[in-house]
């Protein structure tokens, strides 16, 4: 016997999802731009699909980041996927022996213990090919079970699992997570109540068989219990590409399409579509997002994810985002939550007007330079920081100009976050030409803003971009400027753009070493806390903004150094209002620590502006 009228929940609702999958990968693969598809097609043949197959292994079955985050999350996640998993493979290649090798139909496997009645149950026998497929099937539903039991308890104790808050679900999810509970505990009794009347069973079922048949009517039971595990495979399946588990087939894909070199575009189109619904909403992003403390939580990465994914893109929760960075940096699945962000607001005029352009600043001086420094719109606002490299400069004998020495010149990154990419597009070919008028080799800038923009979305050939805190330890090694070794304590912080979006983490602190004695705060480097005044925010107040700086201060100031210092103007200014000890930027502390051996050469168009 190979078929029972039971089976139908189960390989219809299967055959349902296999439709549904097809039908959206084909109307994604398909609505990609040229140049995504042509990348799609090269990357089949290219061999990175093989690094990419590996990834798929690594994060999406065994879970290694979610692993890092926290072990008991990442062995949860892991015995459900790769549990599952072997579970299928080991059913099918086990249904094939009592099958002598023949194809079976795709619900064989799955119910093969209420067609086969094998009696072979002593421990003895796991020699043999049937006993150890008994034992090893039996210990593969244990481990899922496992699982199951730790998400049950993560429901009621989240902290343990390194989780403070959870997701709230929606009605699929409900409706999944409920089927999902119930699969395996429902397997679990079905081929033990089948192992009670017919006696046989590996370890587990066979000793819940026997156990059941005492005090239960098992042989009443045990086909009741197949339809009620056939249902919940069913309904799991039919309300799956609805809910946060199509992340599971869609992750697969997004793995794929990321190493065939397709990345967020500025634009909302299908490969977004593809990350949107390869969010799991495990709720990982949702406790390292400092809107949390603004009382903000509908605008963490969760739920504005799950916002598009129903097609209900909200105004105000796009806008209320700092575009930190920190969801990303904890994401198992990685979804780029920033560029999908920005590409959410690309012409959305109730959040920024168009002809909020920058286009009507004047011309800047583009002198003759090998070094041309870039303060920036923050560097302006925080004279001290502008100030400070000048003189290095001066000191150094290195020929330089000023770039936006009066301030009339910005990168263009408020217009990207804003999702204006027409007007910074034009932005960017106005200030491309005042660089490469200048001669210039070397591009310098004191924000790590316009740091990051300068290096992704301006086309300078021949011209490297530094933030200062790369230059400056080129000077100091290359002994254009010497320094003076201090004992002062400082804590340093770890500027967003700089740090999670620019991967510079290691300069600022080779050079603050060389000046004072660093200490680091608990929230550093990649993990590092956003000063709440950035610009990526569209919507938060002043008050909003005072509560995430202070919670972030509170970290920062627990190593009680004797001074905080960062490497962005904005966030010196921010902390400054209401740090208990002195803010600096780390040019400011260079320029304090400078041997002078000869009078600094300050440029005219510098004494000009001041």
């Amino acid at each position: 016997m190979t078929f029972n009228v039971f089976v139908i929940p189960f390989f219809g609702g299967l055959l349902f999802l296999l439709a549904v999958i097809l039908i959206r990968f084909t109307a994604w693969l398909a609505t990609l731009d040229k140049s995504g598809r042509k990348k799609f097609g090269y990357g089949l043949l290219n061999g990175q699909i093989f690094p990419a197959t590996w990834e798929v292994f690594m994060e999406s079955l065994l879970h290694r980041r979610m692993f890092r985050q926290n072990k008991l999350l990442g062995y949860m996640h892991m015995s459900f996927a790769f549990g599952w998993l072997l579970l299928i493979l080991l059913g099918n290649l086990e249904s094939r022996i009592y099958s002598g090798g023949h194809l079976n139909p795709p619900y064989y496997p799955i119910f093969l213990k209420f067609f086969v009645h094998d009696k072979r149950t002593l421990p003895f026998e796991l020699y043999t090919l049937p006993g150890f497929f008994r034992f090893i099937m039996d210990f593969l539903l244990l481990f899922i079970l496992s699982g199951l039991v730790l998400a049950l308890i993560k429901r009621a104790r989240s902290k343990w699992f390194g989780m403070k808050r959870t997701t709230r679900h929606s009605r699929f999810d409900k409706w999944a997570i409920t089927a999902l509970w119930c699969i395996f505990p429902l397997r679990l009794l079905a081929e033990s109540f089948t192992a009670g009347v017919y006696q046989g069973g590996g370890f587990l079922t066979n000793s819940l068989g026997s156990a059941f048949a005492y005090i239960l009517p098992v042989e009443h039971l045990y086909y009741p219990a197949w339809w009620a595990y056939s249902t919940a495979l069913g309904v799991f399946f039919v309300t799956l590409p609805w809910s946060r588990y199509m992340h599971i087939p869609t992750e697969v894909l997004l793995i794929y399409l990321r190493h065939f070199g397709i990345k967020t575009g500025k634009k909302p189109d299908s490969f977004t579509d593809i990350e949107v619904h390869s969010c799991p909403r495990c709720g990982v992003c949702i406790d390292v997002c400092q809107m949390n403390h603004a009382s903000k939580t509908d605008s963490t990465p969760a739920y504005f994810l799950r916002a598009l994914r129903e097609g209900k893109p909200d105004t105000e929760i796009d806008a209320n985002c700092m575009l930190c960075g920190r969801c990303h940096q904890v994401c198992p699945v990685q979804i780029d939550t920033v560029g999908i962000r920005i590409a959410s607001r690309y012409n959305d005029n109730r959040l920024i007007t168009p002809s909020y352009s920058y286009l009507d600043l004047h011309q800047a001086d583009s002198r003759k330079a090998d070094i041309l420094y870039f303060a920036g719109c923050m560097g302006h606002l925080t004279p001290a920081v502008k100030k400070s490299m000048v003189k290095i400069l001066g000191i150094s004998g290195e020929k330089f100009s000023f770039m936006d020495a009066d301030g009339s010149v910005c990168c263009g990154r408020p217009l990207i976050m804003a999702g204006l990419h027409e007007a910074a597009s034009e932005l960017i070919k106005k200030n491309t030409g005042i660089i490469k008028s200048s001669g210039a080799h070397t591009f310098v800038t004191s924000c790590p803003i316009c740091f990051k923009v300068f290096r992704e979305e301006y086309k300078l050939p021949g011209v490297e971009v530094l933030h200062h805190s790369q230059y400056l330890l080129r000077l100091i090694d290359n002994g254009k400027i010497l320094v003076q070794p201090g004992s002062v304590t400082a804590v340093y912080h770890d500027p967003c753009e700089l740090g999670r979006g620019s991967g510079v983490y290691d300069e600022p602190r080779l050079l603050l070493n060389k000046v004072l004695k660093l200490r680091e705060a608990n929230e550093n480097r990649e993990h590092s806390l956003c000063c709440g005044g950035s610009i990526g925010d569209l919507a938060m107040n002043s008050k909003e903004r005072t509560i995430v700086r202070n919670e972030a201060l509170k970290i920062l100031l627990e190593p009680e150094p004797d001074m905080l210092v960062t490497a962005c103007p904005l966030c010196k200014k921010t902390f400054d209002n209401d740090s208990d000890v002195p803010v600096k930027d780390l040019a400011e502390v260079i320029a304090d620590s400078l041997i002078i051996e000869k009078v600094p050469k300050v440029p005219q168009q510098m004494v000009e502006a001041d």
